[in-house]
């Protein structure tokens, strides 16, 4: 179902006669329960602005700039279910990304791909609580990879690092260091 204005003001139309869902009044002279319109509006436009961005439909591609996209999109994504108080998962951000695309097989494939590429001991689970983009990088680079290899049916030796590498660094210009543990070659 495509978003538009009239779809989500009935919504908030609907909701605001039932429940008091939103801001409340403004101005003199309204009653308790009365909604404003003005307020109602800027809600709806707020709404599709970022239900519009969350599941515009992804082109992904194996290039800097589609990646650069998507570490900006996985920012935007956390803060839009921090703003609905849900968690920062990657199911939810396939979920929201994908829609019926993201399938449990999908997350599932997405989740062992980003596992086999992390060293750690336990795998990483769909539903696992993800820390924001520019603390821990280097688990949302291998996400990305992850999504990526699995949309394009490619192996994740073939996405390309040092492109996502750049676009991290584009995206972020002021966050954590992909590349730490890197040791400088002495010439």
């Amino acid at each position: 179902m495509k978003v538009t204005f009239e779809t989500t003001f009935k919504k908030y139309k609907s909701s605001a006669m039932t429940t008091s869902a939103l801001p409340a009044p403004v101005g003199e002279g309204r009653q308790r329960g009365e909604w404003s319109r003005v307020s109602c509006v800027m809600s709806v436009i707020k709404e599709m602005k970022n239900e519009e961005f969350a599941t515009a439909m992804i082109e992904i591609q194996n290039t800097q700039e589609c990646f650069v996209q998507l570490w900006l999109r996985l920012e935007h994504t956390r803060r839009m279910l921090q703003g609905q108080y849900k968690r920062f998962c990657i199911r939810r951000v396939l979920k929201t990304w994908f829609g019926l695309e993201a399938t449990d097989d999908f997350i599932w494939e997405v989740c062992h791909q980003a596992s086999l590429k992390l060293d750690e001991e336990e795998p990483v689970c769909g539903y696992d609580a993800l820390p924001p983009p520019q603390l821990s990088p280097r688990l949302h680079r291998e996400l990305l990879r992850a999504i990526v290899a699995v949309k394009l049916g490619l192996s994740s030796c073939k996405v390309d690092l040092k492109a996502i590498d750049r676009a991290y660094s584009i995206a972020f210009p002021h966050g954590n260091q992909l590349n730490v543990n890197k040791k400088k070659i002495k010439n």
